[in-house]
Formats: C-alpha cells, structure tokens, sequence
C-alpha cells in the first residue's frame, strides 16, 4: 500500500487495510511454519494468527456485507477447527510433562497421549498441507480492493465502534450467565471475550485515551479463564484414558486436578469484576478510563454483582444461548 493510496481514503479505513496485510502474513508466515514442523507452540501461534483474521473479517463484514466475506470466514473456521484436538493433546502433554515428577502416576496417561500426538500429528500434517492458500489469497485481494473501493460518506470510525460496543455487549451477556458450578459457561464467556479482543487490538488507536495496558490485562485474564477450560479438557481426557483400564487407580491424578481446577474457578470469580474495566457497557456510556476506573481501583474495591437475567435453560440444567451468540 502505497502513500497515495493511504491518503486517499479515511484514517478507519486505511487501518483496516494494514491490519488486513499484517495479519495475512502473519498467518502465511504461520501456516508454512506449520508445513515444516507442527510443533505444539507453532499449532498455538498458528491457530491465533487464524482467530485474528476471523475476528477482522467479522469487523469487515459487519461494515461491507459481502458474500465473499462469508466464505472467507468459513475456510478460516474450518482450518481452526480442525487444529482443536491435536492442540488439546500437545497442551496436555506439556502438563504432564510439567507435573509427571511429582505426580508418577501420570506416566501411563503420558504414553497415551503420546500415542494421540502421533496419530493427530499425521493426519493433522495431512490437513494443514492440503490447505491452498491461493484460493483465499484471491478472497483476500478482493477485499482489500473492496475497502479501497468504499464510499467516502461511511463513518469509519464509527462504524468499528458500534462492532465493538456490540461485541462487548455480548461478552457481558455471557459474564452475566456465569455460574462457577458450570465451567461451560465461563469457556462461553471467553470465547466472546476473545473476539472482543481482537477486535479491540485492530481499533484502539483510534479511542482516545485508551490505556495501552488494557490489552495485557485482557490478555491475561483471557489466560486465567483458559486455564479453567484446560484442566476440564484434561479432567475429561483423563477420565476416558483411565475408564479403558480397570487395573488403573485414577484417584491421586483425579484429586490433584479436580483441586486445581476448584482452584482456578475460585481465582477467576474473585477477579471476575475485572471485565468492567475494559470497555464502556454501552455506546452512550463513558469509557471507564474517562471517569478515573482502572485495574487497580477495580481490584481494592469489592463491586456488588449485578443480578442475574433471567434465562432459559435445557433439560440439564445449562443457559440455552440464542443461536447468533452460539456462532461467536
């Protein structure tokens, strides 16, 4: 993109444009490395560098509806989808390779999900060298010259603000169908805290004021609620390994994770009230960095809940989302 080019179109736009060139290669640079070695820290980047293109091509789509963008965001979906379960084995791997010397009963599982790694390793290879990137380069192209080709009336600006106002809506939404005894709700409230996010990294230079140290505690609080959906993935796991053989005493392991995933549920509520630091709750709200909240008068003042709306829920019990939330 050349000088003239970025001149000739408004500040929102020609950031959309550069995000969309940066984030493309990034996930090109991702994708090769991942032809050559996939690695459990290669399969990680590579899947982040996916989710942030979604979450710019959903900006984008909400800004210039486009049928293109539809299928744009369905061969990225697909690709992240099918990393999900050799992703779930690495991480595992690296816990129990992390715990195995104070926890010796966990060498058996760590056998087994070598074994997994192996077979998901091939077929996983398979996959992601099967993916032609030229199709979607095309796709890519094409939106780009879209952009370029924009009507000068449209509010850029605050057009990606009225996107984020309404992710974040929805993030709160989720927080409040929150209950501690059902972690599935706190791994929805992340997924739609993560598209915030990443949304929120491609604009937040044009807020003003914003505090740049807002996106690292996102980051880590976003790691604190992944750390709940880790351990339940692993508790899960380990309870399919160890129901395969009767021999097999599960208990030590079963006890030392369930504590720690009692433990990181506990540490998440005490610090739940974080989330009204990020963003205003409304388009017709202050920010909270305008009227003097941060992280740390957050985290010295104990905030009272908001009650709970009420929901419809299943036939076990669990929040039933609509199905718009349920795509997030």
């Amino acid at each position: 993109m050349n000088e003239a080019e970025v001149t000739s179109i408004d500040p929102s736009t020609s950031l959309l444009i550069e995000t969309l060139e940066k984030r493309w290669r990034t996930y090109r640079s991702e994708l090769k490395r991942c032809h050559k070695e996939p690695s459990e820290e290669a399969i990680h980047d590579l899947r982040v560098a996916t989710r942030r293109l979604l979450a710019l091509v959903d900006m984008l789509k909400a800004l210039y509806p486009h049928p293109r963008l539809g299928k744009l965001r369905s061969a990225f979906k697909d690709q992240l989808d099918s990393l999900d379960e050799l992703r779930d084995t690495q991480v595992m791997l690296v816990e129990v390779a992390a715990t195995l010397g104070d926890l010796p009963e966990l060498a058996l599982f760590q056998k087994y999900l070598t074994k997994r790694e192996k077979r998901l390793l091939k077929s996983t290879a398979k996959a992601i060298n099967a993916i032609k990137s030229t199709n979607i380069r095309k796709r890519v192209d094409s939106t780009r010259k879209t952009l370029f080709k924009a009507e000068n009336g449209i509010d850029g600006k605050k057009g990606l603000l009225q996107i984020v106002d309404d992710s974040f809506e929805t993030t709160l939404r989720r927080f409040r169908r929150i209950e501690p005894a059902q972690p599935g709700t706190i791994h929805r409230a992340r997924i739609a805290l993560k598209k915030f996010r990443y949304m929120l990294e491609i604009m937040y230079s044009l807020v003003e004021n914003f505090p740049d140290e807002n996106l690292k505690h996102m980051h880590d609080y976003q790691t604190m609620m992944g750390n709940i959906q880790d351990l339940e993935v692993f508790i899960s796991a380990f309870d399919e390994f160890a129901g395969k053989d009767s021999s097999y005493n599960p208990e030590p392991v079963r006890q030392f994770y369930e504590q720690r995933h009692s433990e990181a549920i506990n540490a998440f509520v005490e610090d739940m009230h974080q989330i009204d630091t990020f963003w205003r709750p409304a388009p017709e709200s202050p920010f909270p960095w305008d009227i003097g909240q941060s992280l740390e008068e957050s985290t010295s003042t104990e905030k009272p809940a908001e009650p709970l709306p009420e929901q419809e829920k299943d036939g076990n019990g669990e929040q039933v989302e609509t199905e718009q939330e349920a795509k997030i």
